[in-house]
């Protein structure tokens, strides 16, 4: 049973702001102030976004002009280029970023190795680095990963293996030495745009890529032009964005705002296969309910990309994204559906595991919550970390045992850093790295786990001790239920892409009057509460998980009924069928008047 929410209500803006946009809804008014867009030139540049003027020259990078001096020169050489990727959907949107450019501009012999989350890990490995040195590699260019990589970089060099570094993770405090490293988080890095991912970073190399290549040419080899070729890069870019939930302002809102545009009519051949299978696409690739958006991405696009490396291997996602032809494709798209059902299914039993192993060890009350499981799939750890993260409101470290190691995944609220708190006990891993609500390690020796436990323990314990850990809602607004109409969906949309610095708008009602209820989805866990304020008007909501009694704070299918009051806090969305769409809310928590 999830802990009841505190609803932190944001104060309305000054009148003075208000008036000054009579134009506007007063909600829409204040979402642009919750928003820190107070001048018009900050509401302009936040609303319309523009690619010509927001997007930052990839030469202020301070390590560009070395990176793509050493890629023209192994082009010019014909060398062996190998692109290391990560097996995530930044990591393969990554990976296929590149590669693909690296092709457009005559590369003749490149590869990509992306690891293999249960034999290899996460970024590169000495076992790696030996393999491409038998297959005789000059040139590493690492997506989204290798800034913690140390070590395994300096065994390439000794291999006489040119490393170029393109990652936005956690910085440590020893950086590698590799050839150049484009990274936005290092220190000293004078790039403006501190939030971009890992595919942000590699469409950044692109950029730098052609703009130099422009300086000698006026066209690619095949004379496509210099920016219609980078503008159909920004479909992947925007999935990476969005996949690894980095903040949606700055060039990163540029990049997806406009990437989401280029999805819309994407000419990557997997991409639209996959659009298909996951349902948004009818069968000749057009969109069904309007235009693609984050949360389709979200929750539709991204999973199936990632079910690849946590089912199997992140390879078949990098094909789906490379194919040419339509068949393969078509096959690529329907084996990552399957393993996308797999990973549910998986995850489902797997998370009842652990909350089941939470209550019987009694760790409700610990600062960080611990479940290990033998032999549990590494690729699904993260999930349900994240689901134990949620439940609780609290840290969570989640466990697979092997005969010979221990592999964990851990989220974290945002009052405790994770990856900071592991940066303080390096020795406890063989290898780890993330960022501050999300990590991944190996622990140095099994012997260490309870030492792990007990420090990582004592850190959480201190660090949130003066913090108010109740879980909380922010709500941008208090609203009539009856303001909720198609200009108020309509304006909102403007505030698309929604994500990490931009979340949806979440909204509240109060004294509402329930006029009828129906459990629906499997085993009823869902509940559909039709619900009128201060007229006539009844409004469609919906409340998943808002059925299942050991997930809410209240068992409201059992005691809830027609003409409660609630107050309801909620965002704002339409369900489309059989060519009919209209408005419904979805419930974010209730409260009984």
């Amino acid at each position: 049973m999830t802990t009841p929410k505190k609803w932190n209500v944001l104060s309305p803006p000054p009148l003075e702001f208000i008036n000054s946009h009579p134009e506007l809804p007063s909600a829409v008014a204040q979402l642009l102030w919750n928003r820190n867009l107070r001048t018009q030139k900050q509401i302009d540049e936040f609303l319309n976004p523009d690619y010509s003027q927001d997007i930052h020259d990839p030469y202020l990078f301070q390590d560009m002009e070395k990176a793509t001096d050493i890629i023209f020169k192994a082009i010019a050489k014909d060398e062996n280029i190998v692109v290391h990727g990560d097996y995530d959907a930044d990591g393969v949107c990554s990976s296929a970023i590149i590669i693909t450019a690296l092709r457009k501009l005559g590369a003749k012999n490149v590869g990509v190795f992306i690891p293999h989350r249960e034999t290899d890990g996460y970024g590169l490995n000495s076992r790696t680095v030996e393999l491409l040195h038998s297959q005789k590699t000059n040139l590493i260019i690492t997506c989204d990963c290798g800034v913690s990589n140390a070590p395994e970089i300096a065994l390439a060099k000794k291999y006489k293996i040119k490393v170029i570094v393109t990652d936005h993770h956690s910085v440590p405090a020893k950086l590698p030495k590799a050839d150049a490293i484009i990274h936005p988080l290092v220190k000293g890095e004078p790039y403006p745009d501190k939030g971009l991912c890992g595919g942000g970073v590699a469409f950044k190399l692109v950029q730098g890529l052609l703009k130099k290549y422009s300086r000698s040419h006026n066209s690619l080899p095949d004379g496509q032009t210099f920016e219609g070729f980078e503008k159909w890069m920004l479909d992947l870019a925007a999935i990476a964005s969005i996949g690894d939930m980095v903040p949606l302002v700055g060039e990163s809102r540029t990049i997806t705002k406009y990437g989401l545009t280029v999805i819309n009519k994407t000419r990557n051949i997997g991409l639209k296969k996959l659009l298909i299978v996951s349902g948004l696409a009818d069968e000749n690739g057009q969109p069904k309910r309007g235009a693609y958006d984050s949360y389709s991405m979200s929750f539709q696009v991204i999973p199936r990309l990632n079910a690849a490396g946590r089912m199997d291997h992140a390879n078949t996602a990098f094909a789906l994204l490379m194919a040419q032809n339509e068949k393969e494709a078509e096959n690529l798209a329907a084996q990552l559906d399957k393993n996308n059902v797999d990973r549910r299914k998986l995850t489902e039993q797997y998370v009842s595991e652990a909350r089941k192993q939470i209550k019987e060890t009694k760790q409700q009350d610990n600062p960080v919550l611990f479940v290990i499981g033998k032999d549990w799939p590494t690729g699904i750890l993260g999930l349900i970390s994240g689901k134990i993260k949620d439940d609780y409101y609290k840290p969570a470290i989640v466990m697979g045992e092997t005969e010979k190691e221990i592999n964990g995944s851990g989220r974290s609220i945002k009052e405790f850093s994770l990856i900071a708190a592991m940066q303080g006990m390096p020795e406890m891993f063989y290898k780890f790295g993330g960022h501050p609500q999300a990590c991944g390690f190996t622990l140095a020796d099994k012997g260490k786990l309870e030492e792990f436990k007990t420090r990582l323990i004592a850190k959480a314990a201190e660090q949130t001790a003066t913090v108010d850990l109740t879980p909380q809602i922010t709500v941008d607004a208090e609203v009539e239920l009856d303001e909720v109409n198609w200009k108020l969906y309509d304006l909102l949309q403007k505030f698309e892409p929604f994500g990490q610095a931009n979340e949806e708008p979440k909204y509240v009602s109060r004294a509402l009057t329930v006029t009828a209820i129906e459990p629906v989805g499997q085993d009823g866990k869902h509940l559909r509460l039709m619900v009128k304020h201060n007229s006539h008007l009844i409004k469609k909501t919906i409340g998943f998980g808002l059925g299942d009694a050991n997930r809410c704070a209240e068992n409201w299918k059992e005691c809830l009924k027609p003409g409660d009051k609630i107050d309801m806090v909620y965002s704002i969305g339409v369900n489309e069928w059989n060519g009919n769409r209209e408005l419904q809310l979805t419930i974010e928590d209730i409260k009984r008047v």
